[in-house]
């Protein structure tokens, strides 16, 4: 089901993208060289999808990147309580083999 769902989203994202990709297949100039925009060695041509795709992966990845380091604190606190979890349930089990050692009997009686 969760399958089917992503794919039912993506099929309209990806016929937005081809739409956007042959409105804007015309070649434009971009140059590298911000004081001298005539400049032929920093300048090449592409095609606009390309910029445009290029731009958006770009803010997706920088967006990205900033949602993980906000969570860090959250992953900390989680590695920390993992460590204490393990931590009593391996004093739990050690003080189960000691009653278990005083009583010889193997389970909790029944209510």
């Amino acid at each position: 089901m969760k399958r089917f769902l992503r794919k039912l989203l993506l099929l309209p994202v990806a016929v937005l993208l081809i739409i956007l990709a042959v409105a804007n297949r015309h070649s434009v100039d971009v140059s590298l060289n911000p004081f001298q925009s005539g400049d032929q060695a920093l300048t090449f041509q592409v095609p606009m999808f390309w910029l445009i795709f290029a731009a958006a992966s770009i803010g997706i990845i920088i967006g990205g990147l900033a949602s993980w380091s906000n969570q860090g604190r959250y992953r900390r606190e989680a590695r920390v309580q993992r460590k204490q979890a393990q931590k009593l349930q391996q004093e739990s089990d050690e003080l189960r083999t000691v009653v278990v050692a005083q009583n010889k009997s193997p389970s909790l009686p029944q209510a």
